[in-house]
């Protein structure tokens, strides 16, 4: 499966952003599909992942209650919706498809996944 993200950018702090995934190839609904993102200097790290049917969904808590993770199976796309922006959450943002059939603990975890898209800048200005 290819994947292709979008929509980030620069946004001042308390700003939103929604970014989105679109996906290729293989059937979407097989996969469960994560975010993670790498800040400037950091290791990457877990954002959100959503289950093949969309029913079930896990936060880092950084982000929980400021983020929501969704996807439409019909468009093939995942979406990151971002509020309440910090400036701890600029990051290139990566989005990944996992063909586990469930979430698990290795759904945090960004070598269970598979397929990477190219990422997306997210820069939160102070």
């Amino acid at each position: 499966v290819q994947l292709q993200a979008s929509g980030g950018g620069l946004v001042e702090v308390g700003g939103s952003l929604r970014l989105s995934c679109a996906a290729s190839g293989r059937i979407f609904s097989s996969y469960v599909m994560g975010w993670f993102r790498r800040a400037p200097g950091k290791e990457r790290e877990f954002v959100a992942v959503i289950s093949r049917s969309g029913f079930s969904t896990y936060y880092a808590d950084s982000v929980k209650g400021r983020f929501t993770i969704s996807r439409d199976n019909a468009k093939n796309t995942v979406y990151l919706q971002m509020n309440s922006l910090k400036p701890e959450d600029t990051a290139v943002y990566y989005c990944a498809a996992d063909s586990s059939r469930r979430l698990s603990s290795d759904s945090y975890n960004h070598e269970s996944y598979e397929y990477w898209g190219q990422g997306t800048l997210v820069t939160v200005s102070s």
